[in-house]
């Protein structure tokens, strides 16, 4: 978002802190335009990329698979967060083709990989809203070739909110295709352990705040062992993410969580760097 400052900062005492311009929605709704006619163009030209985030085991620190996280390269403005992109085009209606693009290009690449390596890929709500999901992930294994068990769909914490029948319908039909099925981001608030039956899951990933202050603070260190021990009782994989230390690593491991996400492991990687003999 461009700046709506009148004058460039000049400390807490400065004219800066005191005078500043309201957001001018003709200015946002125009640059809204502009993005979205971009999105457009890359969409049609496969502008996109996916670099991938190492995924391993705890207990062993072999690498199980990657997460797919997408890239936009723009050519003017340089590289795109997906925070800047992915809500406009949830809601305009362009979710769907970009949705469709990544999971035949993370089940292609995948498909590369020792088995069994998996590939996790996020999934937008409004995907599943707009009953597209189960073709794509159909079409996707169809062209790659990839074993279905290879491949899991990650669905935010928040999506559980407002879930309907006819989605929860969608997601067992994908998991009958052998998929696999992650709820991202447990622990940010949404969600409850009873809500979770509700859904065909079969990995529990923990958000990064749950590990952020593991092992130093006793409160979250109780609540990461509840969550992780709830999680194996459902029958569930448990992955933490946002791991950036050894201690976090020890600890997580310790409780009997499975696999990992983090710094520690890796940053996200051009795809060529997971194949073997790449970099990572």
């Amino acid at each position: 978002m461009v700046s709506t400052s009148l004058f460039p900062p000049t400390g807490p005492e400065g004219p800066a802190s005191r005078f500043r311009l309201a957001p001018d929605p003709r200015s946002e709704a125009a640059h809204r335009r502009r993005l979205l006619r971009d999105i457009d163009g890359a969409v049609q030209s496969n502008a996109f990329i996916l670099h991938y985030q190492p995924r391993i085991a705890l207990d062993s620190g072999e690498r199980t698979g990657a997460e797919a996280l997408i890239r936009w390269q723009h050519p003017r403005r340089g590289m795109v967060p997906p925070a800047q992109f992915i809500p406009i085009a949830e809601k305009n209606g362009r979710i769907g083709a970009i949705g469709g693009w990544v999971l035949q290009a993370a089940c292609r690449e995948a498909a590369s990989w020792p088995e069994p390596s998996i590939v996790s890929v996020n999934v937008s709500a409004r995907q599943l809203e707009d009953g597209l999901l189960l073709g794509q992930v159909a079409t996707a294994l169809e062209l790659s070739g990839l074993d279905p068990e290879r491949l899991e769909l990650e669905l935010t914490e928040g999506l559980l909110v407002d879930v309907a029948v006819d989605m929860l319908l969608m997601l067992s039909a994908i998991r009958d295709l052998g998929v696999g099925i992650a709820l991202d981001d447990f622990g940010t608030g949404f969600a409850s352990l009873g809500m979770l039956k509700r859904l065909p899951l079969t990995t529990m990933k923990l958000d990064r705040s749950l590990v952020r202050n593991l092992p130093a603070d006793h409160e979250d260190a109780a609540i990461a062992r509840a969550v992780i021990a709830a999680g194996h009782a459902m029958g569930l994989q448990v992955v933490a993410e946002g791991i950036e230390t050894e201690a976090q690593r020890a600890f997580l491991s310790a409780c009997g969580c499975d696999e990992g996400q983090g710094y520690l492991f890796g940053h996200p990687l051009p795809a060529g760097a997971l194949r073997p003999g790449g970099a990572a």
